[in-house]
């Protein structure tokens, strides 16, 4: 049977499309390392189910030679459409190193506001597979126009759908703003970077010289900068990482996390717990190991790994239910909160409260970290930033003070005096307005002062002040606390109140949009 023409023409240009800059450029891009950019979505999305949105766009450009048949390349320097990630729709674009350096020109971010728009009318994440190498030079103020048209839709989506980058190869000048406007972004280790301007900008400006790796590499955003979320080890990681993200988040903010059936005991004890909290009340542990005691099957998806460490926050699933998780970490700073922690925690809080994700909060904070260096960097400003992302949070907020619960910190850590719903303690606690050595400085500093063994009055002075303080009961007296309990039932416990806290309800004033201390 003779295929009509038409149809013969149609596959042909389809054909032509999926070649993209062609055999030799996709070459160049495999002996990088790299994968091409509809390998990357055959990765990312379910087998199968990818469907292409205008795959014939060509840019409009006719100076320079850009008129030229060569290069005029279906579909310009991305590659956009839907598809499923575990089934559930996903809008996707994935720029084209192949095609002009994957540069965007004002067809390009078209494409991509096309897809954004959708995506917003019908309530799935979007997700940015980033390689290019910035603003098509050869279009100017139309290519500057474009992202600006890609940043404003990225704002309109804040807060209405998920939004993912991945920046897999370079993302510079105004490039970096649209991955920055997004909820999380995702580098591959020493194959992607994000700068402003680049090193040889640097050192003609500031004689500086740096690589590309330490100016904007992927370790440098997630261990230094804060701007990255997660570092992957290679591509397919990357996007096998976003696939597991999405497993916890919901198609939009009018929807609930999905559910997953889990086999985890929600009545089970871990009397692990029981004896994880070290004796001396200096001494660190690893607030990690008690979240995988307590979560499903000891899952717990890591957000900012890498970056203020003193500081823990991901995802993990309670007797099947999705859950953010932010806990202070004793083993790093003592846990204490500093500027890059206050504004980590209060990102991922307003993050869990825009999509319906409940909030689990485990306390061990001897206060804000002292410092000449910290005050004059603000941490008034950035704590409050933490302190304004609880108070404002709606979404069902839990607490556990595993123990140290010290000053405006234990305030600032989901406290029940700013809408915490349960607010749990482990009889380890010490809720006090700080730590019994400096309050003991204070209290009784004219006794220290004329006492003959001032060494042995303030040991003394100290036990007395701990024994006092050093316990959970005088906030319970108060209900500032809940209940106390053993280590051991804080997995059911908190499923629980998970169960207790589904239809809570809660709001905030009417009101345009609050103004948060940025």
């Amino acid at each position: 049977m003779t295929l009509d023409p038409k149809i013969e023409e149609l596959r042909a240009l389809k054909a032509k499309a999926r070649e993209g800059g062609g055999e030799a450029r996709i070459k160049r891009q495999h002996e990088k390392g790299k994968l091409t950019a509809r390998e990357r979505l055959d990765l990312l999305l379910d087998p199968g189910s990818f469907r292409e949105l205008d795959a014939f766009v060509i840019h409009r450009e006719r100076n320079f030679g850009m008129d030229r048949p060569e290069n005029q390349i279906l579909g310009d320097s991305v590659v956009t459409g839907w598809g499923t990630i575990h089934g559930r729709l996903v809008y996707v674009y994935s720029q084209d190193f192949t095609v002009f350096g994957g540069s965007l020109s004002e067809a390009h971010a078209e494409k991509i506001c096309k897809i954004m728009d959708m995506a917003i009318k019908t309530g799935a994440p979007v997700i940015g597979l980033n390689d290019s190498g910035g603003a098509r030079i050869q279009e100017g103020v139309a290519s500057l126009g474009g992202y600006a048209d890609i940043f404003l839709r990225n704002t309109l989506a804040s807060g209405v759908v998920p939004q993912i980058s991945a920046v897999m190869g370079p993302c510079a000048g105004g490039a970096v703003y649209s991955p920055a406007l997004t909820d999380f972004i995702f580098m591959v280790k020493n194959a992607s970077y994000m700068f402003v301007t680049g090193p040889d900008v640097v050192k003609a400006v500031t004689h500086e010289d740096v690589t590309f790796e330490e100016l904007g590499g992927a370790m440098t955003h997630n261990a230094i900068s804060g701007v990255s979320h997660v570092a992957a080890e290679s591509e397919a990681d990357c996007l096998y990482l976003i696939r597991e993200l999405l497993t916890y988040l919901p198609q939009n903010n009018m929807e609930d996390p999905p559910f997953e059936p889990t086999t985890d005991d929600p009545l089970r004890m871990e009397e692990a717990l029981n004896s994880i909290v070290p004796d001396s009340p200096n001494k660190p542990y690893d607030i990690k190991d008690v979240i995988r005691l307590i979560v499903d099957e000891g899952r717990f998806y890591e957000i900012h790994e890498h970056y203020a460490q003193n500081l823990v926050i991901g995802f993990a699933r309670l007797g099947g239910h999705s859950v953010g998780i932010v806990a202070n970490q004793p083993a790093v700073l003592a846990g204490v909160l500093d500027i890059d922690a206050s504004v980590k925690g209060a990102r991922f809080v307003r993050f869990c409260d825009a999509f319906n994700i409940p909030i689990i909060t485990f306390e061990d904070v001897p206060g804000f970290l002292p410092g000449v260096g910290q005050e004059h960097g603000g941490i008034i400003r950035h704590g409050a930033k933490l302190l304004f992302a609880y108070c404002e949070a709606t979404v069902p907020k839990i607490t556990v003070i595993t123990r140290k619960a010290y000053g405006g910190a234990y305030c600032v850590m989901n406290s029940k005096h700013i809408r915490g719903d349960l607010n749990l303690a482990w009889p380890t606690a010490e809720i006090a307005v700080m730590g019994p050595d400096g309050a003991v400085n204070i209290i009784h500093r004219r006794e220290l002062a004329e006492a003959e063994d001032p060494v042995a009055l303030k040991a003394k002075l100290v036990e007395e002040y701990r024994q006092r303080f050093a316990n959970p009961y005088v906030a319970a007296a108060r209900g500032y606390v809940d209940d106390v309990i053993e280590p051991a039932e804080t997995r059911p416990r908190l499923i629980n109140a998970l169960e207790v806290l589904r239809d809570k309800r809660d709001s905030n004033p009417p009101k345009k949009h609050s103004n948060m201390p940025l």
